[in-house]
């Protein structure tokens, strides 16, 4: 796609929420501005980008540090996209008026929207989302499901793009999200050329799924999701379940029972669980000493692994790997 005179290929006007993800923010801006030059200059040339508010006071975000803006709300249409990065989800959590209507103002112009982290909810308190498909980190699946009823958000994907309503999980997601708009509309080498200055290894397809690893344990019962969170936070050194039910103010016959009925197993077997499949992931997605992924999936060593290795997937670690690396042989 060839330049419009005097305009760059790819304009982005950003809406920051209070207390947005400054990770996820940095990361999708970084992207157009790698792109946007050559080397890493900076020059807004083939991308431009611009934070933008009513009221032109900084914007704090969820670390403390705060963004000044750069223009005011104006007409939507100069931009190609607007981009709205959420960030903690508060009672309070909702844009102000003036933001509300400028982003209902860009859908009635027909300028595409996009949902960043916690944007997906902004947008959707918009009235902007309703009949579209939109993406929510796993970790707020509940709390999206609570608050708008009757939608199904996707949470087993890093970003979606559902005609002209674009939604991420945050974090790095975004950087991915940006990099498929850059390729887009500026070319498929100048997003490899910013994924590979933020030594990112390559862009990575909307399908991808998210590295939540609690997704696989389907429940909606906060004291289970509360748990499963705090155990994949904690899997290099597991903590007993009553440590876990300590921690998230509960006994553990309270803990045993919900996971009982939500699960249909104990707190003990899901933890386990979620060793061998990230043990799995390790095994299968990269090259690191099987003693290595052992120590870093909560087991003693190599043979601990091994032995509930074997019990779950009927055979070892080693010749999962060597399986493994023969498909691929075989499709090359």
């Amino acid at each position: 796609m060839r330049p419009r005179p005097g305009r760059a290929r790819l304009s982005v006007g950003f809406v920051l929420a209070r207390r947005f993800t400054l990770c996820a923010f940095a990361n999708f801006v970084d992207v157009l501005r790698l792109a946007a030059d050559e080397g890493d200059r900076s020059r807004p040339i083939l991308c431009n980008w611009a934070v933008l508010s009513d009221s032109m006071e900084p914007v704090p975000s969820s670390c403390g540090i705060g963004v000044q803006p750069q223009e005011r709300l104006g007409d939507p249409g100069r931009f190609d996209y607007v981009v709205v990065i959420g960030g903690l989800m508060e009672d309070d959590a909702v844009l102000p008026a003036a933001h509300r209507r400028f982003l209902q103002d860009a859908a009635a112009a027909g300028v595409p929207l996009v949902g960043v982290c916690t944007g997906a909810f902004l947008l959707h308190q918009a009235g902007l989302l309703e009949g579209y498909r939109c993406c929510v980190s796993w970790f707020h699946h509940a709390d999206f499901l609570e608050r708008f009823e009757g939608l199904n958000p996707v949470t087993d994907q890093i970003f979606v793009v559902d005609r002209d309503r674009l939604t991420c999980s945050g974090g790095a997601s975004s950087a991915h999200l940006a990099a498929y708009l850059v390729d887009k509309h500026v070319g498929r080498a100048q997003a490899r050329k910013s994924l590979n200055i933020m030594i990112i290894d390559e862009a990575l397809q909307a399908e991808k799924p998210q590295p939540g690893i609690t997704m696989e344990f389907k429940t909606r019962d906060p004291m289970v999701l509360r748990a499963l969170l705090l155990m994949q936070q904690n899997i290099e050194q597991p903590f007993t379940v009553a440590e876990i039910a300590r921690r998230i103010g509960h006994s553990k016959r309270q803990l045993e029972r919900h996971f009982q009925t939500a699960l249909g197993t104990s707190p003990q077997a899901a933890f386990l669980d979620m060793r061998l499949s990230l043990a799995h992931h390790l095994i299968v997605t990269g090259d690191r000493p099987i003693s290595q992924i052992a120590l870093e999936c909560g087991f003693c060593d190599s043979s601990h692994l091994s032995r509930m290795f074997r019990r779950r997937h009927g055979q070892t670690p080693q010749a999962l790997r060597q399986g493994h690396a023969q498909d691929r042989a075989g499709r090359v």
